[in-house]
């Protein structure tokens, strides 16, 4: 029997870093803002999936201005969020009644697939846990943060790891719902980065599946150019 599925979007960014006064999951790739593709894409999924969309509250007025223009018509329960990502994601869990499975999605990450959005049900659905990565292509180093060059603030001890071991973790990361509501009911902590940790912390298991290298985060304007290309190759 399939269970109930939600998708919690969390959309607070500012923009900082992309140098722009418009919050950046409302600026435009391809004349469509980031976030109505991550949404779409979703809704692409399952034209069922209950759909949570979690915004600063003084960004509501922006969004429905942006529905209208983009005539962006499907159901979507709007919450306000918190001051950080732990409290946005937790006021989203509250618009959620009964069991089934939420997915966690990042409203800057417009390129999930299809693929990946079904696959982190279905693991979910067997596991209570799952959540998207992949392998790293680079080289990595662990640098001593009191071993510095004074002159250029350079770290002067490192020492090379093998980046087989480690993983970069994407979005969305999906769970059972009775699992990741009673998770966060702990208090806030700031080594608390991600929703995994969260359940992690219970002493649940954290399974990982296959992401995908174009599933990125819109942070500053080299993804933008990234996700634009991607998007004109899909199309």
């Amino acid at each position: 029997m399939s269970q109930k599925e939600y998708v919690i979007i969390v959309a607070g960014g500012k923009g900082t870093r992309l140098k722009s006064m418009l919050p950046k999951q409302f600026i435009e790739l391809n004349g469509t803002p980031v976030l109505i593709h991550t949404l779409n894409a979703f809704y692409k999924y399952s034209s069922s999936i209950n759909v949570i969309l979690v915004l600063p509250e003084d960004d509501f007025t922006l969004w429905d201005s942006i529905i209208v223009k983009h005539s962006f018509s499907q159901p979507v329960i709007l919450q306000k969020g918190g001051n950080t990502r732990f409290q946005s994601v937790k006021n989203g869990l509250e618009k959620i009644s009964g069991h089934g499975l939420v997915a966690i999605h990042d409203g800057v990450r417009p390129l999930v697939s299809t693929d990946i959005i079904a696959e982190s049900f279905r693991v979910a659905a067997i596991k209570r846990t799952a959540v998207a990565s992949v392998k790293l292509k680079e080289s990595i180093r662990v640098v001593d943060s009191h071993s510095r060059d004074s002159m250029a603030d350079i770290p002067e001890d490192t020492k090379a790891v093998d980046r087989s071991r480690f993983r970069l973790i994407q979005t969305p990361q999906t769970f059972d719902i009775d699992l990741i509501k009673n998770a966060y009911q702990m208090k806030e902590d700031p080594s608390l980065t991600d929703d995994a940790s969260v359940v992690e912390k219970l002493g649940q298991a954290i399974i990982l599946f296959e992401g995908s290298y174009e599933n990125i985060k819109i942070t500053t304007s080299e993804d933008l150019i990234i996700a634009e290309a991607l998007l004109k190759k899909k199309s």
